[in-house]
């Protein structure tokens, strides 16, 4: 797995100041997202959230719509599922072909916890670590080129530069790949409130220039805090006292982003 896991990310495009994970740096990071998703639990990499459409699940909790259903934040976990099979993991039958996620509904999910497939699929995503963390660097790889399509052609050379700044430092790279993770690109223009996005082009747009390396990624992590900030003051009246309650787990998740 870790040779493989090297050549993929080898062979992957580079952009900006170019992103060059070692293996070893890979796993740290994989580990760090399981941390911060499911607290390092395999009992949490298959998880449903009260009051949501979709199942989370992997390290990163990657988004599984049932059939049927569609939200407004961005299906992750097929994606997660190509990479785990890309690494030479044989999946079982029913999760293969981008099918839906088989569970309508969170009773349903808890209902069948225990249950075969369930269970064996947390026994499939606790051994695969290496491979979801790259198919979260490969999200990052891919966020970029998204983020200048999206922005003012005015803003491309600023957001690069505050990109490759935050990349300079080992630990801004696990700060840029699980931001993507945790609240994607900021490019879906489904993922807004009041038209305010929290993605990765939000805050680069907020954060402030700073040297390249840790002064730019402890800019980073305050421009994320002020994002996820705004995105709870404007979230939907249903929604805001769950967003509310999640704050400061999130706020404990970016003051992990300056650590070295």
């Amino acid at each position: 797995m870790v040779a493989l896991l090297t050549l993929l990310l080898a062979a992957a495009p580079a952009f900006g100041a170019g992103i060059h994970l070692t293996p070893e740096q890979a796993h740290a990071i994989g580990l760090k997202i399981w941390h911060n998703e499911a607290d390092g639990k395999v009992e949490l990499l298959t998880h449903w959230n009260k009051g949501e459409a979709f199942g989370s699940f992997g390290i990163g909790h990657f988004i599984w719509y049932p059939a049927g259903e569609r939200g407004p934040f961005t299906e992750s976990f097929p994606g997660a599922l190509d990479a785990i099979a890309a690494s030479g993991e044989s999946l079982p039958a029913w999760l293969r072909g981008h099918a839906p996620c088989p569970w309508p509904d969170r009773d349903a999910f808890y209902k069948d916890f225990d249950g075969v497939r369930l269970t064996g699929l947390r026994a499939l995503l606790a051994r695969t670590v290496d491979a979801q963390a790259l198919y979260a660097a490969h999200r990052l790889e891919d966020a970029l080129p998204k983020i200048l399509a999206a922005a003012e052609p005015s803003e491309g050379p600023m957001l690069q530069r505050r990109f490759d700044a935050v990349a300079a430092a080992p630990n801004g790279v696990y700060a840029l790949v699980d931001y993507v993770n945790f609240k994607g690109e900021g490019v879906n223009p489904t993922e807004r409130y009041d038209g305010d996005g929290w993605g990765l082009l939000q805050v680069l747009e907020l954060m402030d220039d700073a040297a390249p390396g840790q002064p730019s990624v402890e800019a980073f992590a305050r421009a994320a805090d002020e994002a996820l900030t705004r995105r709870v003051a404007h979230a939907p009246a249903d929604r805001r006292a769950r967003e509310q309650g999640w704050l400061p787990g999130w706020r404990a998740r970016l003051r992990t982003y300056p650590e070295p």
